[in-house]
């Protein structure tokens, strides 16, 4: 949905994040990753997965982006994102779920930007992900949780205790 946007921002980076940099990479793209603010784990984390730059959300990327991906589920990075997108760029919503998008000024879409949402993906979208992701030499990081401790896995994320994502075993 980024087309062939060079310059990609990622909004949350976390589970899908993490992966979608490598392969962004891997196609010759520009990585910006966006955290928290103050999370100088997840920052870390995006720059060592070769980000060309990493801030909190509410900062402003060095240069204007062609692309934003949303996956953190606050409403409230939409009109940061576009802010952040040149004219004609688009940003995605990405997350299953998202609060509200709060009221934002007309000039901030104006110049052809756009908003999109992603809702599902198909089945052969996950063949083609998994056919690529060895040839881009994607990675992972995960923490494992027994699948009794979700809720603290839950918690984990929401209070970004870990970097990358987190998988329940039984």
């Amino acid at each position: 949905m980024c087309g062939e946007a060079e310059r990609v921002g990622l909004y949350g980076f976390g589970a899908s994040a993490h992966i979608l940099a490598q392969i962004c990479r891997w196609q010759g793209r520009r990585v910006f990753a966006f955290t928290r603010a103050g999370d100088e784990a997840a920052q870390a984390f995006a720059l060592e997965l070769g980000a060309a730059w990493a801030g909190g959300s509410q900062d402003t990327p060095p240069e204007p982006l062609e692309a934003a991906i949303v996956f953190a589920p606050d409403g409230a990075l939409v009109p940061l994102a576009l802010r952040a997108v040149a004219p004609g760029g688009t940003v995605v919503c990405a997350g299953i779920h998202m609060s509200d998008i709060p009221s934002m000024p007309y000039s901030i879409l104006w110049e052809e930007r756009s908003i999109r949402s992603v809702a599902n993906l198909t089945r052969h979208d996950g063949d083609e992900l998994l056919a690529l992701a060895p040839r881009a030499g994607v990675g992972t990081r995960v923490s494992t949780y027994p699948l009794h401790d979700a809720n603290k896995a839950l918690a984990d994320l929401r209070a970004g205790r870990f970097t990358g994502a987190a998988v329940l075993v039984p």
